[in-house]
C-alpha cells in the first residue's frame, strides 16, 4: 500500500481525523493536520504502538492462562403485593458466567479498530437523535404557526362581523333620521293648514301640537344616530386595543421561542459534550480491560435464574438497595439488538457488466461507499454508471467482500441442443460463395447456371445485396451466395465467406487481379474456406489467363498445374463455356470434403440478409446449416424472436420445412436482426422473449460502457479538430447490408476538413421520426432504394430538409463528396497582372506625391490592389490613388507606356521602386 493521508487512512479505519492524529503524535509520529501525508513505515509505527499500548508484548515468554472463567452472582429481594404484614418478599438472584480467552495480536489490533467503529457508530447515532429531535422541534413550530394563523384568522373574521354590525346599526339611524325629517315636513304643512282654525279649537294643557311631535320624534332619531357613532368609536377602539395587545402577545411569544431554542441547542451540545465524554471513558475502560484481561472472546454463555422464596414470617425482606438492583436485574432479562463486533463478509455475484447501485446493493452498503472505492481505484464514476466485470471484482474484494464472477449466458442454455436430439449426421449441399471484384461477371456466371436474368434487374447492373440460391444441378444441389464486387460492401463479402464451405473467386481474363479481388482472397483465408478460381471472360480476345495466375501466385493462390493447390477454371458467363467444368468441380471438392449435418432436432442457421417490406413486415433471409425449420417454429435471431409465419425459396414459393444448406427467407420476426446474427430455434415462446430481452438489455449496457469510455477520447478528439465542419447525414435503406455499407463509405469520406457523421440509420422507407431527426440535427436525408412516405413527406415539405435519393452506391458516394466540398471555405489565389518601374518621384500640389513610371510587363489597372517592391521585397501593400497618363486620368495603362502612378496613404516612393498590380482569383477547394 503507498502512501495516503491521515483523513483517508482515519476514513478506512473508522475514527475522526482528529482522534488518529492524537494517536499517531502519541506514537511519536509529528502529524499537526488531518491532510498530512504518513508512509507504510509510520503505519507500522502506529500499529505497533498500539499493540503495546494494549498489553501485547511481542519479547513475553510468560506462560499466563490462554482462557479465564468468571462467575458472579448478585440477591436481591422486591415486594410483592404491597407493605401489608401478610405480603410475600421475593429473591431475585441472578448468576453471570463468562469466558475470557486471550487474543492474538492481530485480534487485538481488530478489536481495537472495532471499538473506534463503535465510537463512530455510536456518536453518529447520537448526532441522528439530535437531529430528529430539532425536526420534532420545527414540526412543533410549524404547528404552532397553523393554530396562531387559524385563531388570527378567526380573530379578523369576528372584527369583520363587529365593524359590519357597527355599519348597519348606523345606517339605521340615518333612515330614522330621514324618516324623522320627513313627518316633520308633514306635520309643518298640516299646521299651515290648520291656522284658521287653531284659534277654534281647544285643546288641552298636556297635549303637543304635531309640530312639537315631529321635532321629539327628530330628537329621539338623533339621539340614536349619536348613540350608533358611539358604539362604533367604541368598536374601533376595542378593535385596536385588541391588535396592540395580540402584537404585544406575538413579540413575547417569540422572545419566548428564541429562549426556548437557545435552551434547546444548549442542552442538545451538553447532551452531544457529555455522550461523547462517557463514550470516551468507556471506550478507554473498555481499551484498558481488553489489555489487561488479553481480550475478550463473545461471551459463551449468559445464565440467568429467578429464586422465589419467602422469609421467615412471611414477610418480604426489605433490603437496602434492593429496589434499584430488582430493577437491573428485571432490564438484563429484556431482549434487544446487539451490533455485530466482527465486518459481514457477503458473496457477491458480479456478472459480465453491472450498475454502481446494483453492486452496492448486493454489498449491502451506500452506492456513495461504492463510489469511494473507485476514486480511490483512480477511477471517477457516477451512481448510474455501468461497470465491467474486472473492475466490479476489484471493487468488491477492495472493500471486504467475496467476489464471484459469473456468466449470464445461463438463460441462454435452454438453446443448446445434445448429439441425441441432432441425431446422426447426413450428407448435405455444399455452400458456395461467389465473390470478386465489380464488373467481372460474377452475377452473369451465376445467372448463367440458374437459367434466369438477375443482372438486369439489378441496379446499375452490380449486385447491391448478397443473393442466396439453391441451383439443382445434374451432379445435385448447391447453395450459392452471390456477394457484391463494390468496395464499399466489405463487411457483405465478409459474413458470405464465414458461412460457405467453398469460395469461388471470379476474375476477369482480360482485367486481371483487382483491389476488391484481393480482399475476397483476404477473407476466404479468414475463414479457411476452399478456393476454385473461374476465370470469366474467356470468349474476348484480349483475355490472357495466364497473367491471371502469374497475378493471383503473388497473392499465395498458386494453380494445380503449378505445383499448388488451387483449382482455375476457365469459364465464359457470355457463352457458358466451361460452366460444367466448374460445377464438376465444385462437385469434386465437395465430395472430397465429405459435407455433412444432423437433419433432425432444432435448427440452426445464419441471416444472409434483413429488410423491412411495407406489406409482410421483416423479411429475413436465412441460411440454415443444421437441423430441420418448420413452419410454426420459435426462433430467436440475434436480439429479435417470433414464429415462423410462412418461409419462401428464392422462386417466392412457400416451404414447409428447410433443411441442411437451405437459404429461405422468413416472415414473423419481431424486428429488423442484422446481417450475419444465428437464428436459433427455441421450445416455447416464452423462452424465446427472454433470452431476446436479455440480449438486448446486453447489449445496451455494453454500448453505455463504451460511450462511458470514450467521453474523454470524444472531448480531446474535439479539441483538436478545433473547427472541423461536419455533414450529418440520415441513412434508410431496403436491407440492413445495404443500410451498413452506405454508412461504412460515407465515413471513409471523412478528412481533415469535413467529416460525415451518420445521425441516424436503419432498414425501412423514410418516416416521420426519421424526418424529425434530419431537422433537428440539421442533417441530409438518403433513401438507398427507399422512399418517404406521406407524413415524412409533409415534414420535408414544411422545413425544407434535403432528401436524395440512390439505387447505386457509387452515385450516392459521389453526390456526397460534392456536398461535403461544398462546405469548404473558398480558396484565393493572388495573380500577378502588372509590373511597373519607378523612375522618378514628381510632387503635385494637388496629388501630393506622384511616381513616374513606366510598365514593364502586363497591364496596371486602377482598380486592382498593388505591392510597392525595394530590392525585390514587399514594403507596402494597399492600393492607387490615381492612375495618369500626361494629363488625362485613365483606367488602365499596358505595357511599354509610360504613366504617372499615385499610391495612396503612402509617400515614401523612391527611384527604383517597383510597383506590381494583382488580383485575387477564388479556386474551386478539393477534398
Amino acid at each position: 500500500m503507498s502512501d495516503m493521508r491521515v483523513k483517508d487512512l482515519a476514513g478506512t479505519v473508522g475514527i475522526t481525523a482528529e482522534r488518529l492524529v492524537e494517536q499517531l503524535n502519541e506514537a511519536g509520529i509529528n502529524v499537526s493536520k488531518p491532510d498530512d501525508q504518513i508512509t507504510e513505515e509510520q503505519k507500522q509505527t502506529l500499529l505497533k504502538f498500539l499493540q503495546q499500548r494494549h498489553g501485547k508484548d511481542a519479547d513475553s515468554s510468560s506462560s499466563s492462562p490462554k482462557k479465564i472463567t468468571l462467575k458472579r452472582k448478585s440477591v436481591s429481594e422486591i415486594k410483592l403485593g404491597g407493605a401489608t404484614r401478610g405480603g410475600k418478599s421475593v429473591s431475585v438472584e441472578v448468576r453471570k458466567k463468562r469466558t475470557y480467552v486471550k487474543r492474538s495480536e492481530t485480534e487485538d489490533a481488530a478489536a481495537a479498530a472495532e471499538l473506534l467503529k463503535q465510537k463512530a457508530a455510536e456518536e453518529q447515532a447520537a448526532e441522528v437523535a439530535r437531529q430528529e429531535e430539532l425536526r420534532l422541534q420545527e414540526e412543533d413550530k410549524r404547528k404552532q404557526l397553523l393554530d396562531e394563523e387559524a385563531r388570527r384568522k378567526q380573530e379578523a373574521e369576528e372584527e369583520a362581523a363587529t365593524i359590519a354590525a357597527a355599519i348597519e346599526a348606523e345606517k339605521q339611524a340615518a333612515e330614522e333620521a330621514e324618516r324623522a325629517a320627513e313627518e316633520e315636513k308633514k306635520a309643518i304643512e298640516a299646521e299651515s293648514k290648520n291656522k284658521k282654525t287653531a284659534a277654534k279649537a281647544k285643546k288641552k294643557d298636556d297635549e303637543l301640537t304635531p309640530s312639537q311631535l315631529a321635532h321629539k320624534k327628530l330628537e329621539e332619531a338623533d339621539a340614536k344616530r349619536r348613540a350608533a357613532n358611539r358604539a362604533r368609536i367604541d368598536a374601533e377602539k376595542a378593535l385596536e386595543a385588541k391588535k396592540k395587545a395580540r402584537e404585544e402577545e406575538e413579540a413575547l411569544e417569540k422572545e419566548r421561542e428564541k429562549a426556548k431554542a437557545a435552551a434547546a441547542e444548549a442542552q442538545a451540545k451538553e447532551q452531544k459534550a457529555g455522550v461523547r465524554k462517557t463514550k470516551d471513558a468507556e471506550a478507554k475502560h473498555n481499551k484498558d480491560k481488553t489489555a489487561r484481561r488479553g481480550g475478550r472472546k463473545d461471551d459463551d454463555f449468559e445464565r440467568k435464574e429467578l429464586h422465589v422464596s419467602e422469609g421467615k414470617s412471611g414477610r418480604r425482606k426489605k433490603k437496602k438497595g434492593g429496589g434499584a438492583a430488582s430493577r437491573v436485574a428485571m432490564k438484563d432479562q429484556e431482549h434487544g439488538f446487539s451490533k455485530p463486533t466482527a465486518p459481514v463478509v457477503h458473496e457477491v455475484s458480479v456478472p459480465e457488466t453491472i450498475g454502481v447501485s446494483d453492486l452496492a446493493q448486493r454489498m449491502s452498503v451506500k452506492a456513495g461507499e461504492v463510489i469511494k472505492a473507485l476514486m480511490g481505484l483512480g477511477t471517477m464514476a457516477t451512481i448510474n454508471q455501468v461497470l465491467d466485470q474486472d473492475t466490479a471484482v476489484i471493487v468488491v474484494e477492495e472493500m471486504g467482500h467475496v467476489a464471484k464472477p459469473i456468466q449470464e449466458n445461463e438463460v441462454e442454455q435452454a438453446l443448446k441442443v445434445s448429439d441425441e436430439e441432432l441425431g446422426e449426421l447426413k450428407m448435405r449441399a455444399p455452400v458456395v460463395t461467389v465473390m470478386g471484384h465489380v464488373d467481372h461477371g460474377k452475377t452473369s456466371l451465376l445467372d448463367y447456371i440458374r437459367t434466369t436474368k438477375v443482372t438486369s434487374g439489378e441496379a446499375g447492373g452490380i449486385t447491391q445485396h448478397i443473393g442466396a440460391y439453391k441451383v439443382q444441378t445434374s451432379r445435385g444441389e448447391i447453395a450459392f451466395l452471390d456477394t457484391p464486387g463494390h468496395a464499399a460492401f466489405t463487411e457483405m463479402r465478409s459474413r458470405g465467406a464465414k458461412v460457405t464451405d467453398i469460395v469461388i473467386l471470379v476474375v476477369a481474363a482480360d482485367d486481371g487481379v483487382m483491389p476488391q479481388t484481393i480482399e475476397a482472397i483476404q477473407h476466404a483465408k479468414a475463414a479457411e474456406s476452399i478456393v476454385i478460381v473461374a476465370v470469366n471472360k474467356m470468349d474476348k480476345p484480349e483475355a490472357n489467363p495466364d497473367r491471371v495466375k502469374q497475378e493471383l501466385a503473388n497473392h499465395e493462390v498458386i494453380p494445380e498445374d503449378w505445383g499448388g493447390d488451387v483449382q482455375f477454371v476457365p469459364v465464359s458467363a457470355l457463352t457458358g463455356e466451361g460452366v460444367e467444368d466448374l460445377l464438376d468441380a465444385i462437385s469434386l471438392q465437395a465430395e472430397v470434403m465429405e459435407l455433412t449435418a444432423p437433419e433432425q432436432g432444432p435448427a440452426h442457421g445464419t441471416v444472409i440478409e434483413a429488410r423491412l417490406d411495407k406489406g409482410r413486415g421483416t423479411v429475413v433471409t436465412v441460411l440454415v446449416q443444421q437441423g430441420t425449420l418448420n413452419k410454426g417454429d420459435i426462433v430467436v435471431v440475434g436480439q429479435e424472436y417470433g414464429r415462423v409465419r410462412a418461409m419462401f425459396n428464392e422462386k417466392g414459393e412457400q416451404l414447409d420445412t428447410a433443411g441442411p444448406s437451405t437459404p429461405v427467407e422468413l416472415l414473423g420476426l419481431s424486428g429488423t436482426p442484422a446481417a450475419g446474427d444465428e437464428l436459433q430455434a427455441a421450445p416455447d415462446d416464452k423462452t424465446a422473449r427472454e433470452i431476446a430481452n436479455f440480449r438486448q438489455t446486453k447489449a445496451r449496457e455494453q454500448k453505455m460502457a463504451q460511450q462511458q469510455a470514450a467521453k474523454l477520447d470524444e472531448m480531446f478528439n474535439k479539441m483538436e479538430e478545433g473547427d472541423v465542419k461536419t455533414l450529418n447525414v440520415v441513412i434508410k435503406g431496403d436491407v440492413h447490408g445495404s443500410v451498413e455499407a452506405v454508412s461504412q463509405g460515407l465515413q471513409k469520406l471523412s478528412t481533415a476538413q469535413v467529416k460525415v457523421r451518420v445521425v441516424g440509420s436503419g432498414v425501412g422507407g423514410i418516416n416521420e421520426t426519421d424526418a424529425q431527426l434530419a431537422a433537428a440535427s440539421q442533417a441530409i436525408l438518403i433513401g438507398f432504394n427507399v422512399r418517404a412516405d406521406n407524413a415524412a413527406r409533409k415534414i420535408i415539405a414544411e422545413k425544407g430538409l434535403d432528401v436524395q435519393y440512390f439505387s447505386i452506391i457509387y452515385d450516392l458516394l459521389d453526390v456526397v463528396t460534392k456536398a461535403m466540398t461544398g462546405m469548404l471555405e473558398p480558396v484565393f489565389r493572388d495573380e500577378i497582372i502588372g509590373l511597373a518601374r519607378v523612375d522618378d518621384v514628381f510632387s503635385s500640389p494637388k496629388f501630393g506625391d506622384i511616381a513616374g513610371c513606366l510598365v514593364i510587363e502586363g497591364v496596371v489597372k486602377r482598380s486592382n490592389p498593388i505591392r510597392v517592391l525595394r530590392d525585390n521585397v514587399v514594403i507596402y501593400e494597399g492600393e492607387l490613388e490615381s492612375l495618369r497618363r500626361f494629363k488625362d486620368d485613365v483606367n488602365e495603362v499596358n505595357s511599354g507606356t509610360e504613366c504617372g502612378i499615385g499610391v495612396k496613404n503612402y509617400k515614401d516612393v523612391k527611384p527604383g521602386d517597383q510597383i506590381e498590380v494583382f488580383e485575387r482569383v477564388e479556386v474551386k477547394p478539393t477534398l
